[in-house]
């Protein structure tokens, strides 16, 4: 039988993509992957994550042409794994690599549970921790149990070297998820994050944690920041340090917001083999910086923040034919993409409706029916 294969083009949304493909089974053509670029094709990370699916899938085809132009995905059967080990190299952090996991674990034969190696924080994606305090709780709204699912952080590691280590278990669902009506955010009435620091100062974490507070305490008392300071193996192989904030709303929303500072990679410096590091922004500054990113993410409005829009719109579109119905604040470029290719993928349309009065829009689809086919049936 021939495969049909949609067509794609450009490098744009990749990792969505290739998820949508894999839980809906569609195969997928991608064409002009950076054609035009001066360094053409997939870069290390996108074919890292094509490894990563072929890991925790059974019999899936990926072909990709010379230049990495151009690729062939034939998604197989999601099979899950246990004490599979993947390195996520370091170019992107673990954290590109966990959101894509998350959704595939659900839906996989058996429990996923497998180790990533490589950079834990960085500022492009989101951190580790922030994924541990937030991300995997917005699974529990869909009727996902929090006991299987965790992510312990078993060490540390900053860019440009990484060196971290990560442990992802998450359980089925034995047949799908359930429908979410989640439109009433509450208010903030406390803050929870944590620091991290490796192969720094340990008053690092403290002088971060003392920044942040300055700016919260004038407006809530219940404020508390731990800090996490790793030093020889568990820390990595980089210097680094950065912060996780996440508030807690009286209806059990999280809203978050994280960063983390090291040095860059830079090419030049190790020919030159110049001592002298460029400046690093100070502890206080990053604490400050991601206490008033949080206040920005709060006063959005929505029941999550808006690094967590295309996951939840994702979620909702993989529930049961019944309605789900969600709050948010303002769509970012990301979740309105996650729109279209949800809608292309799995022929999901959301109505959306923004409310003037308190700046949020609010979106409510009938789910595709998504249903856990690859698990066992006893």
């Amino acid at each position: 039988m021939k495969t049909s294969y949609m067509k794609l083009r450009g490098s744009q949304y990749f990792r969505q993509r290739l998820l949508l493909s894999t839980l809906s089974s569609t195969p997928i053509l991608v064409e002009d992957i950076r054609s035009e670029s001066a360094s053409p094709g997939l870069r290390p990370y996108e074919v890292s994550l094509l490894r990563l699916l072929e890991k925790i899938s059974d019999d899936c085809t990926v072909e990709i042409n010379d230049t990495g132009t151009k690729l062939k995905y034939k998604p197989g059967v999601l099979i899950g794994g246990k004490n599979a080990v993947h390195d996520c190299g370091l170019s992107r952090s673990v954290g590109y690599f966990l959101e894509p996991l998350i959704v595939l674990g659900l839906f996989g034969k058996r429990a996923l549970s497998i180790r990533l190696k490589g950079i834990t924080n960085d500022s492009k994606d989101p951190s580790v921790d922030t994924f541990r305090t937030t991300t995997l709780h917005i699974l529990k709204h869909f009727g996902v149990s929090l006991d299987g699912l965790e992510l312990k952080i078993e060490s540390r590691g900053a860019a440009p070297l990484g060196g971290g280590e990560v442990v992802l278990v998450v359980p089925i669902v034995p047949n799908s998820l359930c429908a979410t009506t989640w439109i009433d955010e509450g208010m903030v009435k406390r803050i929870r994050g944590v620091t991290f620091s490796t192969r720094v100062s340990p008053q690092f974490g403290n002088r971060m944690v003392f920044a942040a507070r300055g700016v919260f305490n004038r407006f809530l008392p219940d404020v508390h920041i731990f800090t996490d300071h790793r030093s020889g193996q568990s820390g990595g192989r980089s210097p680094g340090y950065g912060i996780s904030l996440v508030a807690e709303t009286t209806t059990g929303c999280l809203i978050s917001a994280d960063m983390a500072v090291s040095h860059p990679k830079t090419e030049v410096d190790a020919l030159m083999n110049f001592d002298e590091k460029p400046e690093l922004m100070s502890p206080e500054d990053v604490g400050t910086q991601v206490a008033s990113m949080l206040l920005g993410e709060i006063e959005g409005g929505g029941v999550v923040d808006s690094s967590h829009q295309g996951l939840l719109f994702l979620l909702c579109a993989v529930c049961p034919p019944d309605v789900s119905k969600v709050r948010v604040g303002k769509l970012t470029p990301y979740s309105i993409a996650t729109l279209r290719n949800i809608r292309d993928f799995l022929g999901v349309k959301f109505v959306i409706k923004p409310e003037p009065t308190t700046n949020t829009v609010i979106l409510k689809c009938v789910g595709c029916g998504l249903k856990n086919l690859s698990r066992k049936i006893s």
